[in-house]
C-alpha cells in the first residue's frame, strides 16, 4: 500500500485533497506515522492522503522525487473513482517529506494548487559532508538538480513555509533562503512562526486546530 486516503462525511461534493508526504531523512518512517493529522483535516472537509516512497539506500533522492512525480498526476487520474476533486490538490511534508512537496510544486505544478512544508530540506550540499552521506550517496548533480532553492521556477501556486524556533540554524536558515529566492521571483509564500517547536514537534501544529499552521494552510485550501 502507498497510500493511506481518508475523505471526510458526510460529502455532499468533492472535497480538495491535501496529500502529505512524510520526512525521514528520505530512509525512515511511514505515511502511517502521521495519520493523526487527518481528522482535523476531515472536520474542515478536506480529504487527506499519506502517501509512502521506497527509502534510501534502496533508491536515491532523484528516484524519490520521481515516484512523487508520478504520484501526483495518478491522483488527478483517479480522482473520480475516490471521490475528491482532482483539480484542487494541495502538498504537505515534513522534513526529507517538505523537500519532496516543495519539489512537486516546482516539477508537476500544473497538478498541485499549492503547498506547504515544515522544516524542510531546501539545500542539499550540506547533508554531503554529514554522516547522511553514507546513506544518500549524493553528488553534484543531484544536489543542482534536486535542491529546491537552486530551482525555483517562474510560476507556481501558493506555498507555505515553517519551522521550528528551536531548531538548528541550518533548518532556520535554509526556510530564510528558499523565501527570499521565492518572494525575489514574486511568487506568493507566507511563512508561520512556530515559537518554541523544535524538528520533531514541528509538524504537530499542522494538526492543532488553534495554530496558525493548520488555519494557514485550511486558508490556502479554500482560497482565503
Amino acid at each position: 500500500e502507498r497510500l493511506d486516503l481518508f475523505l471526510p462525511k458526510p460529502r455532499s461534493a468533492r472535497p480538495p485533497l491535501l496529500v502529505f508526504i512524510h520526512g525521514g531523512y528520505w530512509q525512515s518512517l511511514d505515511k502511517g506515522d502521521f495519520s493523526y493529522l487527518a481528522p482535523l483535516f476531515l472536520q474542515a472537509g478536506i480529504a487527506f492522503a499519506s502517501l509512502n516512497y521506497d527509502l534510501a539506500p534502496t533508491v536515491t533522492i532523484a528516484e524519490i522525487v520521481a515516484q512523487i512525480r508520478r504520484a501526483i498526476p495518478w491522483l488527478v487520474r483517479h480522482a473520480e473513482t475516490y471521490g475528491f476533486d482532482g483539480e484542487r490538490i494541495f502538498v504537505a511534508g515534513h522534513s526529507a517529506g517538505g523537500h519532496l512537496a516543495v519539489m512537486a510544486l516546482i516539477t508537476v505544478a500544473e497538478s498541485i494548487r499549492g503547498a506547504c512544508s515544515v522544516s524542510g530540506v531546501y539545500e542539499l550540499e550540506p547533508l554531503r559532508q554529514s554522516y547522511h552521506q553514507d546513506i544518500l550517496s549524493l553528488d553534484t548533480d543531484t544536489v543542482q538538480t534536486m535542491s529546491p532553492t537552486r530551482l525555483v521556477p517562474k510560476q507556481a501556486g501558493p506555498l507555505v513555509l515553517a519551522v521550528g524556533g528551536d531548531e538548528t540554524e541550518e533548518f532556520l536558515r535554509q526556510q530564510e533562503e528558499l523565501a527570499a529566492a521565492w518572494r525575489a521571483r514574486g511568487l506568493p509564500v507566507r511563512v508561520v512562526d512556530l515559537p518554541g517547536r523544535h524538528h520533531f514537534s514541528a509538524i504537530d501544529a499542522l494538526g492543532e486546530v488553534e495554530h496558525p499552521l493548520f488555519a494557514a494552510v485550511q486558508g490556502m485550501i479554500h482560497g482565503k
